[in-house]
């Protein structure tokens, strides 16, 4: 039954693949398939209805409350124009030096990254940053790039990550934060040197970017400017939520309300707040859609993977293929990197969710040795996955495609799950 399951997923991966059905779907699809193979009744205890639809649908619900608090505080920083300040006043400091631009921009991209991710974060570093770069010299692709690579910086520290794996995983923050701040390091250098490198490169059309300031998706730089400057107190907001959980260890949804709290009284004149609070409260949830649909799914996933006969069914098929000797732990999970991609089986935001699952309930590796890895692949998702929304905004905003990003920027985010797999080993194997 074990193999069935395994061939069940791959019809999973399949259908993502080929876009037949939306990932959320078919995650739903496939978790109910599993339970039933696994031999769950209809009703009852460990059932398809009770136990894998009505306990897994809310089971991931603080990520979810995360995820739009993070999109609120983003919903903010764009309509106060505090994103678009930062931008600007990095694009005026770096004057006509690509490479001063570049890491600006890369900068700004990891702290709206640790507020939000995904296509909403690029957009805020991004409708600004993007044309700027190119202006001065930068490469259309190092342009996208450098946005993606700088919300993968930001990605260790996204609380509403850190949510998401604490409740997944079952593991307390403190872990889960650990392990982040040991993965920190790796993303910053691959980053330093992605701008490094690729700004060297030379062929950009300096007009291309110089008519596109001017264009109608530079709108949103035009409204602001017009508004005038976020002062200079309130370009703090994106950090607030940071070190109040980080420095403070607060808890993650009022670190993040704090940051919404901090921007609004920042920057909106008191008989403008509730007007303010609620559009960007409603434009936040329009933004938390899309990810909640597919935590919803995630955890009903997690659900059907945990059943008793799930779990007795794939565990000698699992074991058999996980390596326990911590250099082939390494060299094996490294190697599988490239499965992380196009939606493939190791995505931790699709099938690696419950693959991740299985290999936690069946004792095969400790909880905090997933973490390791499904955060390793997840720097990778987030920057050169083609089918991610972060990755195709930024490469079309440029004017490339998501596969020329993903060529250039992969093997520098290939070189960050190689250092987080190798913490992993080192700490928990």
């Amino acid at each position: 039954m074990g193999v069935v399951i395994l061939l069940v997923m791959a019809v999973g991966v399949g259908l993502m693949l080929t876009r037949r059905l939306p990932t959320a779907f078919a995650l739903v699809l496939l978790a109910v398939v599993i339970a039933f193979l696994a031999g769950a009744p209809l009703t009852g205890e460990n059932s398809v209805l009770d136990t894998v639809l009505q306990e897994g649908a809310p089971a991931l619900a603080a990520t979810m409350i995360a995820i739009i608090l993070g999109s609120w505080l983003g919903k903010l920083l764009d309509e106060t124009g505090i994103a678009g300040t930062l931008v600007r006043k990095i694009v005026e400091f770096g004057g006509d030096r690509p490479t001063v631009v570049a890491l600006g921009v890369l900068a700004v991209s990891a702290l709206v990254g640790t507020v939000t991710g995904s296509a909403p974060a690029a957009m805020l570093a991004g409708i600004i940053g993007i044309p700027a770069m190119i202006a001065v010299g930068v490469p259309k692709v190092t342009a996208a790039g450098t946005v993606l690579m700088g919300i993968a910086v930001g990605i260790p520290f996204e609380l509403p990550v850190w949510q998401f794996f604490s409740t997944a995983l079952d593991l307390p923050i403190p872990t889960v934060r650990g392990f982040m701040v040991k993965l920190f390091p790796f993303a910053l250098v691959a980053a330093l040197a992605f701008v490094l490198v690729e700004t060297r490169r030379r062929g950009t059309e300096h007009a291309w970017s110089l008519k596109s300031l001017n264009s109608p998706a530079a709108k949103p730089r035009s409204r602001r400017a017009e508004l005038g400057d976020a002062p200079w107190y309130a370009l703090l907001a994106p950090a607030v939520p940071l070190v109040l959980a980080l420095g403070f260890e607060l808890a993650i949804i009022p670190s993040l309300l704090a940051g919404v709290l901090y921007a609004l009284a920042t920057t909106t004149r008191p008989g403008e707040m509730n007007k303010r609070l609620l559009r960007t409260l409603y434009g936040g949830f329009e933004v938390a859609a899309p990810p909640i649909a597919l935590f919803v799914a995630i955890g009903i996933l997690l659900a059907a993977v945990k059943l008793p006969g799930a779990v007795d069914a794939l565990e000698p098929l699992v074991k058999a293929v996980s390596p326990q000797n911590a250099v082939l732990f390494v060299l094996v999970f490294t190697l599988l990197v490239p499965l992380c991609l196009y939606r493939g089986p190791l995505n931790v935001f699709g099938l690696g969710a419950g693959i991740a699952g299985v290999l936690i309930a069946t004792g095969i590796y400790p909880a905090a040795v997933v973490l390791g890895m499904a955060t390793s692949y997840n720097q990778v998702f987030g920057v050169a996955d083609p089918t991610s929304t972060q990755t195709v905004w930024s490469a079309q905003y440029a004017g490339v495609t998501p596969q020329h990003v993903m060529v250039r920027t992969l093997p520098y985010v290939w070189a960050v799950a190689l250092g987080g797999l190798c913490v992993t080993a080192a700490t928990y194997l």
